[in-house]
């Protein structure tokens, strides 16, 4: 990545409480691989990759524009996806998430923002590079999602760090 493009995404962030609660959980596992830090548990929306700095402002107006609704997420499966990344999902997909992240998508693309073609998969990284597959039930871990963001990640010698840009809220269903 340049110094001129900045790597972005829009996610909900894990409420502290739950953050903390859920790496207590993972960390009495027998996961191998490598943890992801309790500050950066997150549900990605949107993955937009490098972005020039350029496009940082109209980022941030067209997410000012958004209009989701908060929901109740409830992460209650432990799964293996690609490879080697132990997540929790949900076992439903709130109607309220699906509809933010296919106007993240449109909005986006106005923007001539290229996301991924893959379907949306709601998912919180727990640990990467895992060699072997969990095997047991997650507790079924739950927030009330009542607002998203912007964040920026950026690789440091201690590791990622991402750093809310911008935050918006999701109105009262």
């Amino acid at each position: 990545m340049s110094e001129e493009s900045l790597r972005l995404f829009f996610a909900l962030p894990c409420p502290p409480d739950q953050a903390t609660a859920i790496c207590a959980w993972r960390d009495g596992q027998a996961f191998d691989g490598r943890p992801v830090a309790e500050a950066n548990l997150h549900m990605t929306l949107a993955f937009l990759g490098a972005q020039p700095k350029e496009r940082l402002e109209a980022l941030l107006t067209m997410a000012s524009g958004i209009e989701g609704t908060a929901f109740d997420l409830r992460l209650d499966r432990l799964t293996t996806i690609g490879k080697g990344f132990i997540c929790l999902q949900p076992s439903t997909t709130p109607q309220a998430l699906s509809r933010l992240v296919a106007t993240l998508a449109e909005h986006l693309a106005a923007l001539g923002v290229v996301l991924d073609s893959r379907p949306f998969l709601p998912h919180l990284t727990l640990a990467r590079q895992a060699r072997s597959r969990p095997s047991g039930a997650a507790p079924g871990f739950a927030w009330h999602a009542d607002h998203f963001g912007l964040y920026l990640s950026t690789a440091t010698p201690g590791g990622v760090r991402y750093d809310a840009l911008g935050r918006w809220p999701l109105a009262a269903p």
